[in-house]
């Protein structure tokens, strides 16, 4: 699979501070790369850059050594992006949600996909809940639950782990080394101590002076 996120002399400057500043990354298929800093160091900036959201910054980006600028949409097809706020809607249930996402991401409208992407979470019985019921713990699975409901080979998590159980912790950390090891790659900032992998590789922000990577 041709998959590869680069990124070079990146910088970005908040309140006349720079977060990063010469920050060289490539990203490949088959890798999980944590984003690893103290708080406010520009975990979430950097990821936000890296997906697309976020245009105040220097350097340049690349999709598959195309420049972003010229293969933006490939890459947007590419990727699913999961912001430290799950983004569920209180008023819906679960399955409704997950019909929000599908139709969000272009993908057809697929009842049975829904309910086996709940039940990947261990949400079987929770389907018709409205979400403002639901635990912080059960949202956070609502929102994870667009990993299997919505293919796509580059994963941009921003703290996944975030109100998960023990058992969800463990059944997350195997979705992640699973989709490296089927040629995806994961970008993710977390403050769990992920399990030692050979496909696991960190990024230090916040070190003092310019920060970079590869």
């Amino acid at each position: 699979m041709s998959l590869r996120l680069q990124a070079r002399k990146l910088a970005c400057e908040r309140d006349d501070r720079w977060l990063f500043r010469g920050l060289d990354l490539d990203i490949r298929a088959g890798e999980i790369v944590r984003v690893e800093g103290p708080n406010g160091s520009g975990k979430t900036t950097l990821l936000k850059i890296l997906s697309g959201q976020l245009a105040d910054y220097h350097g340049e980006l690349f999709w598959n050594e195309a420049p972003m600028r010229r293969s933006r949409k490939a890459f947007l097809a590419n990727l699913l992006y999961l912001g430290h706020s799950p983004g569920v809607k209180a008023a819906l249930t679960p399955l409704e949600n997950l019909a929000w996402y599908q139709a969000l991401a272009g993908e057809p409208d697929d009842a049975a996909a829904r309910l086996e992407a709940l039940a990947s979470v261990g949400l079987v019985g929770f389907e018709e809940v409205p979400a403002g019921q639901l635990s912080a713990g059960q949202q956070r699975r609502v929102a994870l639950a667009r990993l299997t409901l919505i293919p796509r080979p580059l994963w941009v998590l921003d703290e996944p782990f975030t109100a998960i159980d023990r058992d969800g912790v463990v059944a997350l950390e195997a979705r992640l080394s699973a989709h490296a090891r089927q040629g995806g790659c994961v970008l993710v900032t977390t403050h769990h101590a992920l399990a030692a992998s050979s496909a696991l590789r960190r990024i230090r922000l916040g070190q003092g002076g310019d920060d970079a990577g590869a």
